[in-house]
């Protein structure tokens, strides 16, 4: 019989990032298990990934264009926001699958061994998948409106890379967090409906007093949805101190989220 032995490490090795590797296979598995369950008892299935943004794109469309009336960088208000609502729902989709994940699969952590990091990486992939459907919705707006994406297209693989990465720092380390915190799986969609006000998804981040643009770009997603307008619209291109901070923010969580769930994850099957 075969027994897995852990050990405990320290540094970089306690990261253990050929172990991950080794299973792939799973991690890929577990992505393609929460798409199946997500979409698999819906009555109109994956369109809820185009009614969703769509529902989005209507209410900020009515409360920042109609209402408040804010520029939008030359180009159509809908393009504008749209553009920024899917680097958004990419991240609050999968932050917030991601940050359950270890709770949610409580009786089956608590039974066998698997890299248990897994299990948050495999819910921020699988929301890809809504971003694939609702570039969809992009193109018919582009077509309307007439608009042609630039050479700049070329730059939009980094920005999703860049928003993948800091959706699963902040994902991993929640997800620990919420083992031993319960209550903050309460706080998670507060903060998350507050962030979609405060980051430029129904405005442009220029409209922000030049003397708080440094703070602002501490939010990576303020570089990272500027980036996804440049990218499919060619509107301003992120400013480049923004980007590098938002940029080592981004690297910092994944960092900071790997140690942090690597330190606490001895625990979880005693705690949950």
């Amino acid at each position: 019989m075969m027994h897995t032995v852990i050990r405990r490490s320290s540094g970089w090795t306690s990261l253990n990032l050929t172990e991950i590797w080794r299973y792939r296979e799973l991690l890929l598995f577990f992505a393609w298990r929460d798409i199946l369950v997500r979409y698999k008892q819906t009555v109109i299935g994956v369109v809820w990934a185009l009614i969703r943004p769509a529902i989005s794109l209507a209410v900020l469309v009515f409360v920042f264009s109609r209402l408040a009336k804010l520029p939008s960088d030359g180009v159509p208000y809908p393009l504008l926001a749209l553009a920024g609502l899917l680097p958004w729902q990419l991240f609050s989709n999968g932050f917030g699958e991601s940050s359950a994940a270890i709770l949610g699969g409580s009786s089956m952590i608590s039974k066998i061994y698997f890299p248990r990091i897994i299990a948050p990486l495999s819910a921020t992939i699988g929301s890809l998948v809504d971003l694939v459907i609702t570039f969809g919705l992009v193109t018919v707006l582009m077509l309307y409106f007439g608009f042609k994406p630039g050479w700049q297209i070329a730059a939009l693989p980094f920005f999703i890379a860049l928003c993948m990465v800091f959706t699963c720092g902040l994902g991993v380390l929640f997800s620990a967090l919420i083992v031993k915190y319960r209550d903050l799986r309460h706080v998670i969609p507060f903060v998350l409906q507050i962030g979609l006000y405060v980051s430029p998804v129904g405005f442009s981040s220029s409209i922000v007093p030049a003397r708080y643009q440094l703070l602002y770009s501490i939010n990576p997603m303020v570089s990272i949805i500027d980036g996804f307008r440049w990218s499919l619209l060619g509107t301003k291109p992120p400013d480049p101190v923004a980007l590098a901070i938002g940029t080592g923010v981004t690297i910092l969580s994944l960092v900071v989220g790997a140690f942090y769930f690597k330190r606490t994850e001895r625990e979880f099957a005693d705690i949950i």
